[in-house]
């Protein structure tokens, strides 16, 4: 793919390889007895304690089979429960007293207040001057009563309505949010400044929609061509490869002379933990490889490149595997 203002183009070689142009930019029974007889509202209260206790049985059965959905520490899963029918009304409207009547997410600890006691959440206060429900001044006003009550509920989710059942401790909550697997992706494009994010199940069609020039090839084994190596600057070279049922994004990115080469699965960390990738320069008697496995898109490239966790090499080194200034970089995906 190679993106120059509006124009974009690219070129499909032979051997399962494409050349890509730089983009710049979780019953009793009881023995009946002489009178009295028995009481009818004895009987009644027996019957209801039995059919309680089996619905309580009945309660732990479901939620310990349950699997919860999303990534989850062993802390976290320690404080968390599954989301189910079987959960009492009284303990969701004391949940939504700590509605943040802004944001509509929930006011976790430490927990402000106004001087007429309406609460708002953390993130809220910062660009509030005035309380949202009265138009009182917003001072430093710790809500402890409120803070008590936060560390003895479940909260769920703010991703519930994508699909997340979890509930869990607010010390737990934000934990569990930065990597759910409910949470919406991102563009996985790098260095475009497409702001799209949307379902997993959405993100190629918006990659065939909205990146047209991406190439995609087919196969577990394929040559990932790079052209123009030698132009200055920020640049970058995607190509997409399809196999096993999935889609791999394969991404070289080039900053100050240095090169990294990494592949992303267009999947969840789960799935990705199933593959492993190689890639492999091969040329002038030299060989360089690397060989690990592929980044969610769920959690993206950035901090891998940052570390170098990824295939980096220098310019110098880029030139001695290239030719004309293209540089072929052979990729295998492989069943981990």
């Amino acid at each position: 793919m190679k993106s120059n203002g509006n124009s974009t183009t690219f070129t499909v070689h032979d051997r399962l390889g494409a050349a890509i142009a730089p983009n710049t930019n979780s019953n009793i029974s009881t023995n009946p007895t002489p009178p009295p007889p028995p009481q009818p509202t004895t009987t009644t209260n027996c019957s209801i304690n039995l059919s309680t206790t089996s619905n309580c049985q009945q309660m732990i059965t479901t939620n310990t089979n349950l699997m919860p959905a999303g990534s989850l520490s062993s802390a976290t899963a320690a404080s968390c429960t599954v989301a189910t029918s079987t959960g009492t009304n009284q303990h969701q409207d004391l949940v939504n007293l700590f509605e943040c009547p802004v944001c509509f997410d929930y006011a976790l600890p430490p927990i402000l207040q106004c001087q007429s006691g309406h609460i708002v959440c953390s993130q809220c206060r910062q660009k509030l001057s005035s309380c949202p429900t009265c138009r009182g001044p917003l001072g430093n006003i710790r809500n402890l009563g409120m803070e008590k009550v936060a560390d003895t509920i479940l909260f769920p989710c703010k991703y519930q309505t994508n699909g997340c059942l979890l509930s869990l401790t607010h010390k737990h909550k934000l934990e569990h949010e930065d990597c759910c697997d409910f949470r919406p992706y991102m563009c996985p494009c790098p260095g475009a400044s497409c702001k799209w994010q949307g379902s997993l199940e959405n993100v190629m069609q918006h990659l065939w929609l909205a990146h047209k020039s991406i190439t995609t090839l087919q196969g577990e084994d394929i040559v990932f061509l790079a052209t123009d190596i030698t132009l200055p600057g920020a640049v970058d070279w995607v190509m997409m490869q399809s196999c096993f049922g999935h889609h791999f994004m394969l991404v070289l990115e080039k900053q100050d002379q240095q090169f990294f080469a990494i592949v992303q699965l267009i999947g969840t960390r789960q799935q990705a933990e199933k593959f492993v990738y190689r890639l492999e320069l091969n040329g002038n008697k030299r060989r360089l490889t690397w060989e690990s496995t592929p980044k969610s898109i769920h959690e993206g490239i950035q901090q891998a490149i940052l570390i170098s966790d990824c295939l980096v090499f220098d310019g110098a080194t880029a030139l001695l595997f290239s030719e004309n200034g293209n540089l072929a970089i052979n990729v295998t995906v492989s069943l981990g």
